[in-house]
C-alpha cells in the first residue's frame, strides 16, 4: 500500500511566547518522522511524507495514498487542534490511522474527559477549573487540601506541568497559576494530588482493544511529591527508572487493566492510545488523562514500554497499521 505520513515538526513552529520554553514539546523531530517512515516501509509499504498545516493541505490533494498514518498534533492553541488533520481526511474520504476528530477533541480537553470517565464509574482526582486568577478565592479549602496540582486544561506532552506545578499553599498556587495563565492562554485545572506511584498503560487494537504494556515511573531520588514533569521527561535517564512490567500486586494490575480498557472505549479511541494513572496508598488507580495520539519517537513512553516488553518499533507500528486496516476492511 501507499501510506501517507502526516506530522508536525518542531522546526516549523514559531515559539508561542517568551514566558514558556515547552511550546514545541508535543511536536516531532525529523528523526522521529524518519523512524516511523522506516518502520512502515519495513512492513512492506511505500511512504509519502505529507507534513502538517498548509503543506499537508497542499500535499493531500495532489498525492494519491491508500491510507494516512497520522501523528500530526495540529496548529495553534485550540483545544481541538489534534482533530484538524483527521477532519480534513474525513472530508476527502481518505482512510487514516488513529482516533477520529471527536475523540481527539474530547481527550485534549482534560475536564470534559474527566467528566465522561467519572460518569462511567472511573475514579479520578477531584478537580476545579479556573478561567481567571480571581477564581482562586472561590476554592473550597475543605474540599481541596494541599498539596494540589495545577495544569493547563488542554495541553499534551506534559506542557505546562513543571516541578512547580505541585503547590503546598495558597501563595505557591497563586504564583504558579499566574505563570500558567501568562504562558498558555487557557483555563487551568486545579486537581487533588494523589501521592502514590505513576503508572502509564499502552493499548493497541480495536475489536477488542488489548493492553500492550504497563509501566511504572519511579524517581531515582526519593521525592515526597514526585511529578512526571517536563523537566523530568527531558532528563529521564538521570531522573527516573521505568519498570515494565510493573512490580505491583496482581489485584492492582487487574484494576489498571480493566480501567484502561474501559477508558479507551468511553471517548471512542481507535487503534492505539496511552492512559496515565496515579495510585493511592491502597493501590487504587486514579485516572489522570488519556493520550489517543501518543508519541512514537524512540524516547516516547509507548515506544519505551513496548521495547521493554520485547516489541520492536517495527512491530508496534505494524500493530497500529493492522488495527486501522481492519477498520477499513483492508485486512
Amino acid at each position: 500500500m501507499r501510506i501517507g505520513l502526516s506530522f508536525d515538526l518542531k522546526q516549523d513552529k514559531p515559539p508561542v511566547n517568551e514566558y514558556i520554553d515547552d511550546s514545541m514539546e508535543e511536536y516531532d523531530s525529523m528523526e522521529t518522522v524518519n523512524l516511523i517512515k522506516a518502520s512502515i516501509e519495513a512492513n512492506g509499504h511505500q511512504v509519502t511524507l505529507l507534513g502538517g498545516g498548509k503543506a499537508f493541505l497542499d500535499n493531500i490533494r495532489t498525492e494519491k495514498v491508500d491510507l494516512v498514518f497520522n501523528i500530526a498534533e495540529g496548529q495553534g492553541n485550540y483545544r481541538n487542534r489534534e482533530s484538524q488533520v483527521p477532519a480534513v481526511l474525513e472530508m476527502l474520504d481518505i482512510p487514516y490511522s488513529g482516533s477520529d476528530p471527536l475523540c481527539l477533541g474530547i481527550c485534549l480537553d482534560k475536564e470534559l474527559t474527566k467528566k465522561l470517565v467519572a460518569m462511567e464509574g472511573i475514579i479520578t482526582p477531584k478537580w476545579q477549573m479556573l478561567s481567571d486568577i480571581k477564581q482562586l478565592h472561590s476554592i473550597d479549602r475543605e474540599e481541596f487540601r494541599f498539596p494540589l496540582m495545577i495544569k493547563p486544561a488542554h495541553e499534551g506532552s506534559s506542557k505546562g506541568i513543571r516541578l512547580s506545578s505541585v503547590v503546598m499553599n495558597m501563595g505557591e498556587l497563586e504564583t504558579e497559576a499566574k505563570r500558567q495563565f501568562a504562558g498558555y492562554n487557557q483555563a487551568l485545572m486545579i486537581e487533588e494530588f494523589i501521592g502514590g506511584d505513576e503508572v502509564t498503560v499502552g493499548i493497541t487494537g480495536n475489536s477488542p482493544p488489548k493492553v500492550l504494556a504497563m509501566m511504572r515511573i519511579l524517581p531515582q531520588k526519593k521525592i515526597e511529591h514526585f511529578v512526571y514533569s517536563v523537566e523530568v521527561k527531558r532528563d529521564y535517564l538521570k531522573q527516573v527508572d521505568y519498570e515494565c512490567p510493573p512490580k505491583l500486586d496482581a489485584q492492582v494490575i487487574k484494576k489498571l487493566e480493566d480501567a484502561s480498557l474501559k477508558i479507551f472505549n468511553i471517548p471512542g479511541c481507535r487503534d492505539f492510545a496511552r492512559i496515565d494513572f496515579r495510585l493511592d496508598n491502597e493501590g487504587n488507580p486514579f485516572f489522570l488523562e488519556i493520550n489517543p495520539l501518543p508519541g512514537l519517537g524512540n524516547h516516547s513512553d509507548l515506544v519505551l514500554m513496548a521495547h521493554m516488553m520485547g516489541i520492536p518499533h517495527i512491530e508496534l507500528v505494524n500493530r497500529i497499521l493492522t488495527a486501522a486496516f481492519k477498520r477499513y476492511c483492508y485486512a
